[in-house]
């Protein structure tokens, strides 16, 4: 019998991830993450996922199975992390993807760590993926979930093998629709509880508003441009864009146009057709391996830039300073800086990084 702790969000995953952990006899906890006081989220706060609602929905979990149940006050953390790492990366003219740096900075970072800290053997999350050790190399392996449709192993690229080692997946073999159906059969309060799909703090999803926001001034306007360098009109920031953008530009043209390039020091958008979106490389930095120890040569993959999106056929190559090459097979859409390519071999996490170019 292990001594677990289950990160329980009040939402059916988590809560159907804890009654499976207890049915197996483990001396579970369950705890609560406060990411975030209402003074940070403005009027959007009472739609958030993360609200004292759902709190409490985890907490009446807890007492139906009979374990301790806390909520940590990880506001500080997320704030100095996950929110920092959000607005930065968009005034840089990037794209981010805050949940890949939750899970990296707070869920399996300082959460894994005070859990640690407090005698438990393990983190236990209502994520769709799966950890195993191969008895060959010795390597935890990240892999896919079961069910292709709610996967979410692209989140979860970044963890460590100490990580893996001490993290459970409990739902990784289950679908969703197993997943609800056993929350009914026990009577659990979150059964037909719908699934948060906006970011958490951001759920209205007005990404430009929460920064300015939370920065206390406005965006700065400038040129949209054409690919010759010709001016089209005006932005209203580049907070506001992101990479083959084409609703909201305001600017009529006979041809559709994209957004192509966001240029930071000219505080300029470049704009062009569909056709100027594609390319067949990427590189990516603050790369992370899991299936190997490291990448020393060219490697056959599968990738995909997107969590949406089916991965690609590709080639991956090492580069100087730790970072990485992606070379596709065929031609990838508006691959974008700042959200993250990950590798997968098969049903398993080959790695992955933060796409910069």
């Amino acid at each position: 019998m292990a001594r677990i702790c289950v990160a329980m969000s009040g939402g059916v995953d988590s809560s159907v991830a804890a009654l499976l952990l207890r049915q197996e006899g483990h001396q579970l906890s369950g705890v609560n993450l406060r990411m975030f006081h209402n003074e940070d989220l403005g009027e959007s706060r009472e739609k958030t996922c993360c609200s004292l609602a759902d709190a409490e929905d985890a907490a009446q979990v807890a007492r139906r199975l009979g374990f301790p149940f806390y909520v940590f006050d990880f506001a500080p953390v997320f704030r100095d992390t996950v929110i920092r790492d959000f607005i930065e990366a968009y005034q840089r003219g990037r794209t981010p993807n805050p949940c890949v740096e939750c899970n990296r900075a707070v869920k399996f970072g300082a959460l894994l760590d005070r859990v640690r800290v407090l005698g438990n053997d393990f983190l236990a999350t209502g994520h769709y993926a799966r950890v195993e050790r191969d008895g060959a190399s010795g390597r935890y392996l990240l892999k896919r979930g079961v069910d292709r449709s709610k996967d979410q192993s692209y989140f979860l690229y970044m963890l460590t093998q100490d990580q893996l080692a001490h993290t459970l997946f409990p739902l990784g073999g289950l679908h969703k629709t197993q997943v609800r159906e056993i929350a009914e059969t026990h009577g659990l309060a979150t059964a037909r509880k719908h699934d948060s799909q906006d970011i958490c703090f951001v759920p209205d999803g007005k990404y430009a508003d929460f920064i300015e926001r939370t920065c206390g001034q406005p965006a700065e306007a400038g040129p949209f441009l054409d690919q010759e360098g010709r001016e089209l009109g005006q932005h209203k920031g580049l907070i506001r864009y992101t990479r083959g953008q084409h609703k909201g530009l305001g600017i009529s043209t006979e041809e559709p146009l994209y957004v192509l390039e966001k240029d930071v020091e000219r505080n300029a958008i470049r704009l062009g057709p569909d056709s100027a979106l594609w390319s067949r490389e990427l590189t990516a930095e603050e790369v992370n391996w899991i299936s190997i120890p490291e990448l020393t040569g060219p490697m056959a993959v599968t990738a995909k830039t997107r969590y949406s999106q089916r991965e690609a056929a590709a080639v991956a190559e090492p580069l100087s300073g730790g970072r990485l090459r992606v070379l596709f097979e065929e031609p990838q859409r508006a691959v974008t800086a700042g959200q993250a390519v990950v590798l997968y071999d098969g049903e398993n996490v080959v790695g992955g990084g933060t796409i910069c170019g």
